[in-house]
């Protein structure tokens, strides 16, 4: 049988790190099966979701490049679907009419709870096999089981059983013409032929309620794996403050999408002792058995060390396509500056993210307006005439621009002057970068180009005094 799995998000809002990680495990489960991915838009709920939030979703699924095979199918578009199904079971003899009011519905909850029993549907409509009329209060509800229990083997959480005593008459059609949840999500992953339902804890109470609906229909039940919560560092429920951001906010923070995948999929899931995985090897290794059934932390500093080992060892050309972003949001003229890919070069052992390498980048994308007093007065002294008069004269010489023909003549005013390569490169930093902290020496004179890196050596012998 081919697997089948969906991720499916309600667009009530943007698409955050719990839905991600659920996003990423449908899709290694279907890729690594060799089955197929779909993508369903939950978007029933029409006083809260949005045009706005199904974009946000789209776009957070093409960052992360979790791609799809099927989708996006979108829930109001299949409105009369669910109803046909409806009529079906009302004609099987699996769901009835109901026409409480919400007063009287009130009131039945009020007399259970008075009882000591939980408040819940008494059934009153259960067996008058009343008709359809126009009514305000209309509503179609599954009849479910009186006995025994509902049971499934979780593909995380192991062995689960409910009675059905603790279940109630579920409405699966609301007065508003529009289906529950719960009624259409089984209706959905029936005519999509999921094979797997993966998604959160948080969900394992509508299993039973769904498995009761699949019964109904005479239909194959799915296998379910409930996946545990993410807490945040702290080990509480993640909030906005504290976590549960906009995936694009990661984005925006400076993270590679696929070290963000990284540290998505060892939340609740490991491998051995291994903490960096390629996609490749993701969805070779990755299964839904071995996911731990407790709940994971979130931990910065993991994200941040994983973000900077890509941006060490992918290709520079692969990380510059990601901060050629980050450089345009800052909006510097890419066309004026050097090769963002030679930018990745020079910071990618400096920094944990691309936001911090486009911060650091601006001394080549821009004029030089700012220089840090201290290391002027330092470095910017008369002895240092010489050395940059001397460097000055060698780089306006060169035949070829690049890093390594400018370390060569640094070296060799160093060895002219019989100075030390620190009364070189450090007067240079100062020139190039008005302060004295930057990458390698030759790639930060660079960068700047010969004609900036000229004027601006220019620039700092007018700062020297005396």
């Amino acid at each position: 049988m081919t697997v089948r799995t969906r991720f499916a998000p309600s667009p009530t809002g943007y698409l955050h790190i719990g839905g991600a990680r659920t996003a990423l495990y449908c899709w290694l489960a279907a890729r690594r099966a060799g089955g197929q991915f779909v993508l369903r838009i939950e978007d029933t709920d029409r006083e809260r979701s949005t045009q706005g939030a199904i974009d946000a979703i789209l776009e957070a699924m093409a960052w992360l490049g979790l791609d799809y095979d099927e989708g996006p199918t979108y829930q109001t578009a299949r409105v009369d679907r669910y109803r046909e199904v409806a009529e079906q079971l009302l004609a099987s003899g699996h769901a009835y009419y109901a026409y409480e009011t919400r007063a009287e519905l009130d009131a039945m909850r009020e007399a259970a709870m008075a009882a000591g029993d939980k408040p819940r549907y008494n059934g009153a409509y259960r067996e008058q096999n009343a008709p359809y009329r126009d009514d305000p209060n209309r509503v179609i509800r599954l009849k479910n089981p009186l006995d025994g229990t509902v049971a499934w083997d979780d593909k995380v959480k192991g062995r689960i059983e409910i009675a059905n005593s603790e279940l109630d008459d579920l409405v699966i059609f609301r007065p508003d013409g529009y289906p529950t949840y719960n009624f259409a999500v089984v209706v959905d992953d029936i005519d999509m032929g999921i094979t797997d339902v993966v998604r959160g804890d948080d969900h394992v109470n509508n299993t039973p309620r769904q498995i009761n609906i699949y019964r109904a229909l005479g239909a194959p039940v799915p296998a379910f794996s409930h996946l545990p919560m993410i807490l945040d560092e702290h080990g509480a429920k993640l909030s906005k403050r504290t976590g549960a951001a906009d995936v694009m906010q990661y984005r925006d923070a400076g993270y590679l999408p696929h070290a963000l995948l990284n540290y998505l999929v060892r939340l609740g899931w490991s491998h051995g002792d291994q903490e960096i995985f390629s996609i490749a090897e993701m969805t070779a290794l990755f299964d839904l058995a071995d996911v731990n059934a407790k709940a994971s932390r979130l931990d910065p500093a993991k994200l941040g060390w994983l973000n900077q080992q890509y941006l060490k060892t992918d290709a520079p050309d692969a990380v510059a396509a990601h901060l050629r972003w980050h450089l345009e949001q800052a909006g510097y003229d890419i066309a004026a500056g050097p090769a963002p890919a030679d930018v990745v070069v020079a910071l990618r052992d400096r920094v944990q993210t691309l936001a911090e390498m486009a911060e650091r980048a601006a001394v080549w994308y821009g004029p030089l307006t700012a220089y840090d007093d201290k290391a002027v007065a330092k470095h910017l002294k008369p002895e240092a005439r010489a050395a940059l008069d001397d460097v000055r004269a060698r780089l306006a010489a060169l035949d070829e621009w690049t890093p390594e023909a400018i370390n060569d003549a640094l070296r060799a005013t160093a060895e002219t002057l019989a100075l030390g390569m620190g009364k070189i490169a450090q007067p240079m930093r100062v020139a190039i970068t008005g302060t004295q902290v930057s990458p390698d020496i030759g790639h930060t004179v660079y960068l700047a180009g010969r004609d900036t890196a000229l004027a601006r050596i220019d620039t700092a012998l007018g700062m020297i005094q005396g």
